[in-house]
C-alpha cells in the first residue's frame, strides 16, 4: 500500500516530505470509504486556508491512472484504487516474487546481533522459556526478511551461586543413573529439594556458596560436575530446538566470559568511571536517574552487568553489529537501561544500537511459574500433549489423511507458537492448550487450515498457466484480499521497526478471514473467463500465508 500512498503523497505538495505527507496516510475501515484517505489538517496553517477547502481543491488537481476517483467527505480526501489494474499488479507480484515477496533490502551488508532463549542448564525446559525463544526466532527470521545478516546467540545461564546449590544437592542426594537416565527432570528435583531442606537448615546457604567458590577456583571435582550438567543440559535443550524448528550460531553462555571480565573492570578503571560503595565498585549512572550499576562485590565477585558487559564488547569485536538484540523479560529492563548507559560512559558509539526487546509472563492460573518452588510446566510434555490432541482433531477432520504423523506435528507445535506471538509481547499470556488448539478463531490451526484449504483448491484445478491468462477483472469478494495482500511488504516492515511480531499474527488471522469469506461466497473453481485469475489469487493467498507462517517459525501443512 505504500507504493501507492506515494503516488498521492508527490502530488499534494511539494514542500513536505513524502515521508511526513505519508505519515498522515489513512486506510479507512470501510471499504465503502476508499482505499486510502488523506486528512488535510497538516496543511492548513500553511495554507492558511481550513481543511475541507484543502480537500476540495486538492482532490480536483489529483490524477494518477492508478486510481479511478478522489471522493472529498469533509476534511478527507478518500482515493479509491482502479481495481482491475490493481488486481492484475498484485497477483502478478506475488507470482513472480514467491516466497520473496514482502522482502526489503534496507538491512543489505548489516549485521543484527539476537540474543534470545537462554536458559539456565541443570533445569527443563520449562514454557516459561517459551517466549523468548519464540520471539526471538521470529525477530531474527522477520530482520533477515529485511535483508540484514543475523547471529543468533544463545547466551545460556551456566555460571553463578545456583551451581554450588546444585552440586550440594547432587552430593547429598543424587544418584548418577538417576541423572544419567533422566537428567533434567532430576536435577531439577534436587534443585527443588535444595530450597526445601535450605528452609529448615541454613548451613546449606553456606556450603552452596563454598561450593560455587571452588567451582570459580578450578576445582577439579566442582568443574567436573558442573561440566556435566552444562553437557546433559544442552543435549535436551537441543531436543526442544528441534522440535521448535530454532537453531543457533553460538551457545556462549555467562561462562564464556569469565577469563574477559577482568579487562572490562580494567577498562572502567582506567577512564575513571569506578567508584567504591560499601566496599563495592559500581559505575554512578545519577545523570540518568538510575541507581548505580554494581560491577565487582567487596569480595571481588563479579556480577551480571560485569558479565553483559563483556559480553556486548565481545559480540561487537567479533560481529561489528548495526543492532543487538536482547530477547529478555521485562524484569530486567533496569539492567539493559544500566548496561547500555554504561557502554555509553565507556565512549563506545555503538552502545545506542543495543536495544532491550521485553516481554510478559506466560502465566499459570493467573500466576507466574516458579522453577524454585517446581510450579513448572515443561514445554516438552505441553508440546507432545499438543501434537497428540492435533493427531485427534485431524483425526476427526480427515481421517484418510496419509501424513497424520507430519501434520499433527507442525499443527501442535505450530499452534504453542501462534499463541505466543499473537499476543503483543509486553503483554502477559495466559497458558491455555484448548485455546491454542481451536481450529476456529484466532489460532495458529485456523491459520495452517485455511493454507491447507487454498492448497486443496489448487490440486483440483490442476496444472494452471497464470502467465497467459490473468486478467484484472475480478468479483468485488475478492478486493478485501488484494488489498491484504497489497499490505504484506508494510507489515514485515511494521514488525520490523516496533520488534513485534504479533503484527504478522493479526495480519496472517486477517487475511485468513478474509480468504474464508470469499471461499464460501465464490464457486472458485467455476469453469469461465476469470477462472484463472481467481486461481492466481488462491495461488497468491498461499504464498503469502506460508511465509508469513515461516516468519513466525511456524510450518504450513498442504494437507490438513
Amino acid at each position: 500500500m505504500k507504493d501507492y500512498a506515494t503516488k498521492i503523497t508527490e502530488q499534494i505538495d511539494n514542500t513536505l516530505s513524502v515521508e511526513e505527507i505519508e505519515k498522515q496516510i489513512e486506510i479507512p475501515k470501510y471499504t465503502s470509504q476508499g482505499d486510502l484517505a488523506f486528512p488535510c489538517f497538516v496543511l492548513a496553517k500553511k495554507w492558511q486556508k481550513s481543511p475541507q477547502e484543502i480537500a476540495t481543491d486538492l482532490s480536483e488537481k489529483l490524477t494518477d491512472p492508478l486510481f479511478c476517483k478522489f471522493v472529498v467527505v469533509g476534511p478527507y480526501i478518500n482515493a479509491f484504487l482502479h481495481k482491475e489494474t490493481i488486481v492484475k499488479d498484485v497477483l502478478a507480484q506475488v507470482l513472480k516474487n514467491g516466497e520473496n515477496y514482502g522482502s526489503w533490502n534496507f538491512g543489505n551488508g548489516k549485521n543484527v546481533v539476537v540474543d534470545f532463549s537462554s536458559p539456565n542448564i541443570a533445569k527443563p525446559f520449562s514454557m516459561g522459556h517459551l517466549r523468548s525463544t519464540v520471539i526471538g526466532n521470529s525477530l531474527a527470521h522477520i530482520a533477515e526478511k529485511c535483508g540484514y545478516k543475523v547471529i543468533r546467540i544463545n547466551h545460556l545461564g551456566d555460571w553463578g551461586t545456583q551451581f554450588g546449590k546444585l552440586i550440594v544437592a547432587y552430593k547429598l542426594w543424587g544418584n548418577v543413573q538417576q541423572v544419567k537416565q533422566n537428567p533434567l527432570t532430576e536435577l531439577l528435583a534436587l534443585y527443588v529439594k535444595f530450597h526445601t531442606e535450605a528452609e529448615k537448615n541454613t548451613e546449606l546457604e553456606k556450603e552452596a556458596r563454598l561450593w560455587f567458590k571452588k567451582l570459580e577456583d578450578g576445582d577439579e571435582e566442582a568443574y567436573h560436575l558442573w561440566l556435566w550438567f552444562r553437557e546433559e543440559s544442552l543435549h535436551e535443550f537441543t531436543k526442544i530446538y528441534d522440535l521448535l524448528n530454532v537453531h543457533f550460531d553460538s551457545y556462549h553462555g555467562e561462562a564464556f566470559y569469565n577469563e574477559q571480565m577482568n579487562e572490562t573492570i580494567k577498562t572502567l578503571n582506567a577512564q575513571k568511571l569506578l567508584e567504591y560503595s560499601d566496599g563495592a565498585q559500581v559505575v554512578n549512572l545519577g545523570e540518568f536517574n538510575l541507581p548505580p550499576c554494581l560491577i565487582q562485590k567487596s569480595d571481588g565477585a563479579t556480577l551480571y552487568a560485569t558479565r553483559d558487559l563483556t559480553a556486548a564488547i565481545y559480540r561487537y569485536n567479533q560481529y561489528q553489529f548495526d543492532k543487538a538484540y536482547y530477547v529478555v523479560g521485562q524484569e530486567q529492563s533496569l539492567h539493559f537501561q544500566q548496561i547500555i548507559h554504561v557502554l555509553e560512559k565507556m565512549e563506545y558509539p555503538w552502545a545506542n544500537n543495543i536495544s532491550h526487546i521485553p516481554f510478559g509472563f506466560i502465566l499459570k492460573d493467573g500466576k507466574k511459574m516458579s522453577t524454585r518452588k517446581g510450579k513448572v510446566v515443561l514445554l516438552e510434555q505441553v508440546i507432545e500433549e499438543a501434537v497428540m490432541l492435533a493427531k485427534q482433531n485431524i483425526q476427526e477432520k480427515n481421517p484418510n489423511l496419509l501424513e497424520k504423523e507430519e501434520v499433527a506435528k507442525m499443527v501442535g507445535v505450530g499452534a504453542i507458537i501462534f499463541h505466543d506471538l499473537k499476543h503483543e509481547k509486553q503483554n502477559n499470556v495466559e497458558f491455555s492448550l484448548e485455546d491454542m488448539l481451536k481450529f476456529e478463531g484466532n489460532t495458529g490451526p485456523y491459520v495452517q487450515y485455511t493454507h491447507a484449504r487454498a492448497c486443496s483448491i489448487l490440486r483440483k484445478a490442476g496444472q494452471v498457466n497464470f502467465a497467459k491468462d490473468l486478467t484484472g477483472k475480478i468479483e468485488e469478494e475478492s478486493w478485501m484480499i488484494i488489498k491484504q495482500l497489497i499490505l504484506f511488504p508494510s507489515i514485515i516492515e511494521k514488525s520490523f521497526e516496533r520488534n513485534e511480531p504479533s503484527e504478522v499474527s493479526k495480519y496472517l488471522i486477517q487475511l485468513a478471514q478474509d480468504f474464508n469469506k470469499y471461499y464460501a461466497h465464490i464457486k472458485i473453481l467455476h469453469n469461465d473467463h476469470y477462472l484463472v485469475t481467481r486461481l492466481a489469487l488462491v495461488k497468491s493467498v498461499t504464498i503469502v500465508l506460508e511465509e508469513g507462517l515461516r516468519l513466525l517459525g511456524m510450518q504450513a501443512p498442504e494437507h490438513m
